[in-house]
């Protein structure tokens, strides 16, 4: 049986049309697809992600178990700050993508994918050693996603954090709502946004608050569908889909997440050699210049040769173009190259684009 997050009532009393995702019920749109993706555009949007894994590591030795087992620096973090990060594996493979958050002087929070919540903590626990404490907060935590250009006045309203002075992947302790919350700017939508930690037993009155002020707003709830939608229109890979353990953080476009000055970690051995040889292979994006939908799986090609494969795409809502991400070889992953995907037998033209496909126009 599907798990469901402490906001599946919720769903359900607004008409969500649910699926199976990773083993949990949740959401896939409400009033449609499209009309969600661009709501989060132009207004804001609401995202129940209570599926995803939260692991808390504790104690004195906490900040060195975090630094052994991602990529990215974490004595960069000061209390409040957070970093997007990876756990590889010793080739070097991607594991999982994952945002790590020093929320105190020996306490960080690993806010994983919800498929890969049990692999991470059996990864982390192993690796800690007995050194730190290791727990995983999942069932007791919810998690909701406020995002879009109207969302810091949105939460303005059931708030008295000044939201200004909390910064891009920056989080502090607060109230929301009349609720004690972990509240991040962060977000998977390429938007302005923010990201809400609160028990599992207020995540209804939280929800119920922050729909009330979006809507008044112009903002929806929205499902994964449009979260997918959102993300690959701001270029950002999905872990399982678009990166796995057969493909580096290197490769996917996200050396600079990758600290390998930083001293010895998991998989730092492999990356670094792969960055002294080069790759042979990248994450790209890819524009069709005809009709088609490039899902996942399809074969790419250049001058009648199998150049590399699809790993996401779609229809744009926002540009009206059909995009993807593809691995395709490096001499094929310049911008402007014309390749072509086949699409059930039929190679449909394309040309290689700069990710993201769309950049939000930030105010000055």
């Amino acid at each position: 049986m599907a798990r469901r997050t402490p906001l599946y009532e919720a769903h359900r009393a607004l008409g969500a049309r649910m699926i199976d995702f990773g083993g949990w019920e949740m959401p896939l749109s409400y009033r449609g697809i499209a009309e969600e993706h661009q709501a989060v555009r132009r207004h804001c949007g609401l995202f129940d992600v209570s599926h995803m894994g939260e692991i808390e590591v504790r104690g004195p030795s906490a900040a060195g178990v975090c630094q052994e087992v991602t990529v990215n620096d974490v004595r960069r973090l000061g209390i409040g700050d957070a970093q997007y990060t990876l756990l590889c594996n010793e080739a070097g493979g991607v594991l999982d993508d994952l945002v790590l958050y020093r929320l105190g002087a020996e306490r960080y929070l690993l806010i994983v994918n919800a498929a890969n919540t049990e692999q991470d903590l059996g990864w982390v626990t192993s690796h800690a050693a007995g050194r730190a404490e290791v727990v995983d907060r999942s069932a007791a935590l919810a998690l909701v996603a406020l995002q879009g250009p109207e969302a810091e006045m949105v939460l303005r309203t059931l708030t008295a954090l000044d939201l200004t002075a909390l910064r891009a992947f920056t989080a502090c302790t607060t109230r929301v709502a009349g609720e004690a919350v972990v509240l991040s700017r962060t977000g998977y939508t390429g938007e302005d946004g923010f990201e809400i930690l609160v028990e599992a037993a207020a995540a209804r009155t939280l929800w119920d608050a922050l729909l009330e002020s979006a809507t008044r707003r112009g903002g929806l709830p929205a499902g994964l569908g449009a979260r997918d939608t959102l993300r690959l229109e701001a270029g950002l890979p999905l872990c399982g889909t678009d990166m796995d353990a057969t493909t580096t953080p290197l490769e996917a476009g996200l050396a600079w997440v990758v600290k390998l000055d930083k001293g010895e970690f998991v998989g730092r051995a492999a990356l670094a050699a792969q960055a002294a040889s080069g790759l042979t292979r990248r994450l790209v994006g890819l524009e069709l210049d005809e009709p088609g939908i490039p899902r996942h799986g399809y074969g790419v090609w250049r001058d009648g040769t199998p150049v590399g494969r699809v790993t996401s795409g779609t229809k744009s809502p926002t540009l009206g173009t059909f995009i993807g991400l593809a691995y395709v070889a490096v001499g094929a992953a310049a911008p402007g190259t014309p390749v072509a995907v086949d699409i059930r037998g039929r190679r449909v033209p394309a040309h290689v684009v700069e990710r993201p496909f769309y950049r939000r126009v930030r105010e000055e």
